[in-house]
């Protein structure tokens, strides 16, 4: 799987009553297929992941990729506690067409899990996942860092094709990519352009019928339509931090992963576009822009400053499962103020 360009750490919506309400994840992600994102994760920590069963979690998988548009990349966010949880989501992946999924380091009993422990826990998933694995470091939620030892033995793993890192340490994250850079390569399908080739791509493509793009153009006709090349990556290292994608680009990292994509997709992946081509002065002025957004409605405000961003974008946040709580008006004043210039 090609991991490059801006991903979307979605949120899962609910009713006033916590039940999922599934209309709004449609129209969220629909919505989002319209931008210029390269990609969506459904159930990451932004997707209260933590908060569903496992009836739900598979739920939501499926409705999310029913509603994207073939043309954007997906990833499943599958973190269970034991190796065989986990597994049970992978299949639900796969059946619903993802294209890879995210896996965190399982933290409840945190003083068994040796390094020894961590190598088998992410290799035996590898070996029997369906699809590609991309690790997944959020010390935030889970309160140790994935050492980065342990990522460069992971990178050597044929199905383990990359890593998400949101712990906002750059210096961790060029040690990272340092260390992986000489890791296996593999081959990848791309369009003829260098962008991602997505299972439902193919799938659509393999049946004959047109490849419907998002604004409603024929992208490709019936077989041969889908032209695909071959672009050979190694390990993928990408930033989950907004405050860091820059510089993490800069560094060697091939995108980013965010949940300010989820309100503000374009000011995500103006930044990439603008590295890209090579302005790195427009980059530098698109990163700053996004900063004190990311600091305080992400990394302050968490998921409910996340949720009344996207109601105030355009999209739908709503509520929380608790034990998280609202907003208080002060709080969603703040959030408007600091998005006043940057509407989608």
């Amino acid at each position: 799987m090609l991991l490059d360009g801006i991903f979307a750490a979605i949120t899962t919506p609910f009713y006033s009553d916590e039940r999922i309400y599934l209309r709004k994840l449609e129209s969220n992600v629909e919505h989002l297929s319209r931008s210029p994102l390269a990609g969506l994760l459904v159930l990451g920590s932004t997707g209260e992941s933590t908060n569903l069963n496992d009836e739900e979690s598979a739920e939501v998988l499926k409705v999310a990729a029913a509603a994207a548009a073939p043309t954007k990349s997906l990833i499943a966010g599958i973190s269970r506690e034991s190796v065989r949880a986990a597994l049970e989501m992978a299949e639900v992946a796969a059946k619903a067409e993802y294209d890879a999924v995210l896996v965190r380091m399982p933290s409840y009993y945190r003083r068994s899990m040796t390094d020894v422990n961590l190598l088998n826990y992410f290799r035996v998933i590898a070996d029997r996942s369906p699809l590609p694995v991309v690790l997944y470091n959020i010390p935030q939620c889970v309160q140790f860092d994935l050492p980065v030892e342990i990522v460069f033995e992971l990178a050597q793993h044929k199905n383990i094709v990359g890593i998400k890192d949101s712990s906002g340490d750059l210096e961790r994250l060029k040690k990272t990519i340092a260390l992986t850079g000489n890791a296996p390569k593999r081959e990848v399908k791309v369009t003829p352009i260098f962008e991602a080739v997505t299972k439902r791509m193919l799938k659509i493509s393999g049946r004959g019928n047109a490849l419907v793009g998002i604004e409603g153009a024929s992208q490709s006709t019936a077989l041969p339509g889908l032209k695909t090349r071959t672009k050979e990556v190694g390990f993928q290292v990408m930033t989950g931090a907004a405050t860091t994608v820059l510089d993490s680009l800069e560094a060697g990292a091939t995108g980013a992963t965010l949940a300010l994509a989820d309100f503000a997709p374009q000011a995500a992946t103006d930044i990439y576009n603008a590295w890209k081509q090579n302005d790195p002065a427009l980059a530098r002025t698109k990163q700053e822009q996004v900063e004190p957004v990311a600091k305080r409605i992400v990394g302050q405000l968490g998921i409910p400053g996340v949720k009344y961003a996207c109601d105030f974008n355009g999209y739908y946040g709503g509520n929380c499962r608790a034990p998280f709580l609202p907003l208080t008006a002060a709080q969603k004043n703040e959030v408007e103020k600091l998005l006043t210039n940057m509407r989608n």
